[in-house]
């Protein structure tokens, strides 16, 4: 029986050549294959110096960095399970991480390090260290003098390999369990279905903390024995100047806009990209035409959550319908049910389930959670309110506990956003239900301004009176400066129903 460890299945793509390279972080510092498969054995040594053993937790809250990289791919290789956290976790937030996890190890940044210690000595956290300097309690201090370990641990394909928490936004964060079967299948799959070739070259800006930057991106990247532009943030100047050299690029909605907004985005500059991916929140279908107009690249957006990395996917080569996510990937099956779990037909909403080689094996330590998650068959409910096609192409409507349910009648507020969106002068919006004492809920917009008209509340409520029914037009219309948002872009809703929860009170 094979050894079902990612590791083994990444290292067997390296390429033929150790000096080629694998990252450069543009400031003149670069990471070859060879030197990666070589610091990731003496980082497993480190780990089992310290104790790591097969399926001991490292935790690790680290500014993203090629040393990072070299950090999880050492976990991986000795069997230890990877747990990454935002670094705009609070102490507090990471507190709770610690004592649910029980890590071995925990990495933390030296600016942070001080901060932690209160949460670090409560937990009883055996080994820390600090990742990004050099010096007593580092990481490169542990390593320096460690014996490379060159043994790729033997794992099972559903020995788990990650645990990734959830966001946490309403309740107790939840652990997701990431297989070493969940990732390599994942990973093989889009990198098959994307058309990676020999030459291709990554051009990354997002976090390594996320299911997008880690395993999508960089695993995709690992398995071709791709070149990765390996930035320590977005910045649309600096992404602009890397295009030309590129051939490949993912990021969030947010990215593309703020490269629309450079004056030097054109078709000419990116005339050696082949692919550029969206996803992590929804791509509004006007970003998608104004950048085809702009670069003659059609973006393909894609769906994909923590439980189980990517899902769906507009095709590479065929038609990517923009506001849609695409196909389920191979091996992978999606259907929409209702509260019940019954079936629903064609292009009617209700809630998506899936099933597949990429979904997760559980919450960790929380086994009635996961019960209720799933379905007597094996689906999991994903809480995503869609719509399948009879091509079976499917479009996300919104989150099913973002549905509005007001006076007896349900709304999904993707539909409203999309109209109000459509007003001139509106820059983009996000509609919630607040409480209301005579239809439970009431529908309220909170929406920015783009400048190009004069907007105001009386405006939206015109317009929408003859594009949406009564029951799903917004109530009240609040103008902010900004959404609220997370780490990975997306709008944080809970906040919004927090502010305006006594509206009608």
């Amino acid at each position: 029986m094979s050894n079902a460890n990612l590791y083994a299945l990444i290292r067997s793509r390296f390429p033929a050549d150790p000096a080629a390279v694998f990252l450069d972080t543009v400031d003149g510092r670069t990471l070859t294959y060879g030197a990666l498969d070589s610091e990731s054995a003496r980082l497993a040594g480190m780990l089992k110096g310290l104790g790591v053993a097969k399926g001991d937790r490292v935790i690790v809250q680290v500014h993203k960095s090629a040393e990072a990289v070299a950090l999880y791919l050492a976990c991986l290789r000795a069997g230890a399970i990877y747990i990454p956290l935002n670094t705009a976790h609070t102490p507090a937030e990471v507190g709770y991480f610690l004592g649910d996890a029980e890590p071995r190890l925990f990495v933390c940044a030296p600016d942070a390090h001080r901060a932690l210690m209160p949460e670090i000595e409560k937990a009883k956290v055996p080994h820390t260290l600090t990742l990004g300097a050099d010096g007593r309690g580092s990481l490169a201090e542990a390593a320096r003098d460690a014996r490379p370990d060159e043994e790729v641990a033997d794992c099972a394909a559903d020995d788990v390999a990650a645990i990734l928490y959830t966001s946490g936004t309403t309740g107790r964060s939840k652990g997701a369990m990431l297989t070493h079967a969940n990732l390599s299948s994942n990973a093989l799959s889009l990198h098959r279905i994307w058309g990676w070739v020999p030459g291709d070259v990554l051009l990354h800006a997002l976090p390594i903390f996320h299911v997008h930057g880690l395993f999508v991106a960089l695993h995709c990247a690992l398995l071709n024995g791709s070149k990765v532009f390996f930035l320590d943030r977005f910045d649309a100047a600096t992404v602009l100047d890397l295009l030309p050299r590129s051939t490949v690029m993912m990021g969030v909605p947010t990215f593309y806009t703020r490269l629309l907004e450079e004056p030097g985005l054109e078709r000419d500059a990116c005339a050696s990209m082949r692919l550029f991916i969206a996803g992590s929140a929804p791509l509004l279908p006007e970003t998608f035409a104004r950048f085809e107009t702009v670069t003659g690249h059609r973006i393909l957006e894609r769906y994909g959550m923590t439980e189980a990395g990517m899902i769906t996917s507009n095709p590479y080569d065929g038609a990517r319908v923009a506001g849609t996510v695409g196909y389920p990937l191979p091996d992978v099956f999606a259907r929409v049910a209702d509260e019940d779990g019954t079936q629903l037909p064609h292009g009617q909403p209700g809630v998506l389930e899936i099933k597949g080689p990429n979904v997760f094996a559980g919450y960790w330590r929380m086994p009635e959670k996961t019960a209720e998650e799933f379905r007597p068959d094996g689906y999991f409910v994903t809480g995503d309110v869609a719509t399948i096609d009879s091509d079976g192409r499917v479009s996300i409507v919104g989150r099913a506990k973002d549905l509005i349910i007001s006076g007896g009648y349900n709304v999904y507020p993707k539909e409203v956003e999309t109209q109000i969106d459509a007003i001139p002068g509106i820059g983009e919006s996000a509609v919630i239900g607040v409480p209301h004492p005579d239809f439970g809920e009431a529908v309220a917009a909170v929406v920015t301004l783009s400048g190009e008209a004069e907007v105001d509340e009386e405006t939206v409520t015109a317009t929408l009176t003859d594009k949406l029914a009564r029951f799903k037009q917004p109530k009240r219309v609040f103008f902010v400066d900004a959404l609220p948002r997370n780490s990975m872009r997306k709008v944080q809703k809970n906040v919004l129903r927090d502010r305006y929860e006594k509206t009608f009170a």
